[in-house]
């Protein structure tokens, strides 16, 4: 017991990594099984390129706000509204990405492109430069065009692979109806747990990916007989830009986080530089195993993409056999499916807007407002996947038992659900916030060492308030991808899985005004009160759809 407890205390993160791998190995042979018995062919394939995909991609994004942060120096303010540009990008662009693979019909080749130019920007990403003093440079240009041109794969590869999971359903349901109607329904039935499986084997890489960085970055700082603090970055950039403007509290925590990790002696400019190069050149590092991930994808997908099918080309002869009624009749039902899909797109945009924020606001509060020293605020990132990939069977099963009583839940009503439960985790924030009268971050950031410690919150407020996001998040992004598969007009299946990627990058793009807010607002709970309130406005608007949008979905 005594070498378990030593263990815990020295190594927290590979300790909770481990348990992490205990827990989830079962689910993953859970989901594996499920998909083989129950799903077309190809779906796990697919599930796992995606996988390894998601898996480069979570490595960087847990710790992309908080490393433009150590490494150049700039605000929260401005490294979010980076993040937050990239984060628009890597969705927006997936809508090129599903014009050139409908136009070409070559889905499966966009794929494979996407997955090499990904590699490509994560390999410039893994190059430590460095420049001589902080703030915007050549180096954080260099850094902004990898970012770049990983977004531009990510539009090439995303969209895509769903189209290519929403045409294995649609084959599945037309083998089922030759079959007949029960059949058939049966099969329809099966869509949204495909879109689930799916979206759990996207989290088995997440849930992972954040230790990833942390770890090496740890072990790069071991190598150099340092150790980690997350305020440390930020004191030292200060101390760099002019040790005499320092107020009396930062020289005085700055002394004070500097013997912790391992430094004797007065602090000088030597210590802050060696400190940023070590801490970050440890990040750069970890950006090589998104280089690998991508590589390992491009292969899986290499082998498997003769079982998956590509979606279904437009039938041009089709438009000569109809009678003018039954072109009209197409198009108006066609505009019918395009205006639902635009409708649930607004409401996607606000949940995004605030579900995002697990890399922007929520890591920043996790950094400074919560009780996390013993483990990188970056890892508290792998909850909400860990979450999906427990609570996922829970769902399904749900969703299962009120199917066959009759009950069935539309995924409409499933998405007014979802934004319910989004605007229950930041009610449930801003709660907490006020009960511990939290100010702003720049005030909070102000205050000495021993006060902040005493002020900061217990790490289950970060548990639970990703559980909330998780139950949200699983009634509405899987859910909504099957949506999208089921009302998208077969010729532009490409274009509207990219539509519905391109709703998230409008959220993604407002989503570092969370840092502003946090960091501006006078009192912390004015913050979530922002996003509580975007998140039942949504759901009232949507509730107020749901029945037409019903009768689309079953037209």
């Amino acid at each position: 017991m005594s070498f378990i407890t030593n263990l815990w205390e020295t190594n927290r993160p590979m300790m909770i990594l481990l348990a992490i791998l205990i827990v989830v190995i079962p689910f993953l042979v859970f989901y594996i099984n499920k998909a083989r018995k129950e799903h077309p062919k190809g779906l796990i394939a697919a599930a796992l390129s995606n996988m390894g995909e998601r898996f480069g991609y979570y490595i960087m994004n847990a710790v992309l706000l908080l490393f433009i942060c150590s490494k150049f120096g700039i605000s929260d303010d401005a490294a979010g509204w980076i993040y937050a540009v990239f984060y628009f990008l890597i969705y927006v662009l997936s809508l090129p990405g599903g014009i050139i693979a409908d136009r070409t019909q070559n889905y499966k080749g966009t794929i494979i492109t996407g997955l090499c130019v990904m590699a490509l920007g994560y390999g410039m990403l893994s190059i430590p430069v460095f420049a001589e003093a902080s703030g915007f440079s050549w180096v954080l240009v260099f850094t902004c065009v990898a970012l770049f041109i990983i977004a531009m794969g990510n539009g090439l590869f995303k969209g895509n692979l769903q189209a290519v999971v929403g045409q294995m359903y649609d084959n599945f349901e037309a083998e089922a109806a030759k079959k007949g109607p029960e059949a058939l329904a049966e099969a329809k039935s099966k869509r949204d747990t495909g879109f689930q499986i799916f979206y759990v084997f996207i989290n088995i890489g997440g849930v992972i990916a954040p230790f990833v960085a942390p770890l090496l970055r740890s072990l790069w700082l071991n190598l150099h007989n340092l150790s980690y603090n997350a305020d440390l970055p930020r004191l030292c950039h200060k101390f760099l830009e002019g040790a005499e403007t320092m107020n009396p509290v930062d020289q005085a925590n700055l002394a004070s986080l500097a013997a912790e990790v391992g430094h004797t002696g007065e602090v000088t400019a030597e210590f802050c530089g060696q400190y940023l190069n070590v801490f970050n050149t440890g990040v750069h590092y970890s950006f090589i195993a998104s280089v690998v991930a991508m590589l390992i994808s491009l292969v899986i997908f290499f082998f498997v993409k003769n079982r998956l099918p590509n979606p279904a080309k437009k039938e041009k002869k089709a438009v000569t056999e109809y009678s003018a009624e039954e072109k009209a009749a197409n198009a108006k039902e066609i505009k019918q499916r395009l205006y639902a899909l635009f409708a649930v797109l607004g409401v996607a945009v606000f949940f995004w807007f605030s579900f995002h924020q697990n890399g922007q606001s929520l890591s920043v509060f996790a950094r400074d407002f919560v009780a996390t020293a013993a483990i990188p605020p970056e890892i508290w990132q792998c909850i909400n996947p860990l979450f999906v990939i427990l609570l996922t069977p829970v769902i399904m099963w749900v969703f299962a038992a009120l199917s066959k009583k009759g009950r069935e839940v539309s995924t409409p009503r499933k998405i007014v659900i979802g934004m319910f439960l989004a605007a229950c985790a930041y009610i449930f924030l801003a709660a907490i916030a006020i009960v511990n009268n939290y100010p702003s971050g720049e005030e909070f950031k102000g205050l000495a060492d021993a006060i902040k410690v005493s002020m900061k919150c217990n790490p289950m407020v970060l548990i639970l308030t990703y559980f909330f996001l998780t139950v949200a998040e699983l009634f509405i992004s899987p859910l909504g991808l099957s949506f999208v598969s089921k009302i998208a007009p077969r010729h532009l299946q490409g274009i509207c899985q990219a539509l519905w990627l391109t709703a998230t990058a409008i959220g993604n793009l407002f989503i570092a005004i969370g840092v502003t807010m946090l960091n501006t607002f006078p009192e912390q709970w004015m913050c979530w009160a922002v996003f509580a309130v975007f998140c039942l406005i949504s759901m009232g608007v949507m509730l107020g759809m749901v029945k037409w949008l019903e009768r689309v979905t079953n037209a």
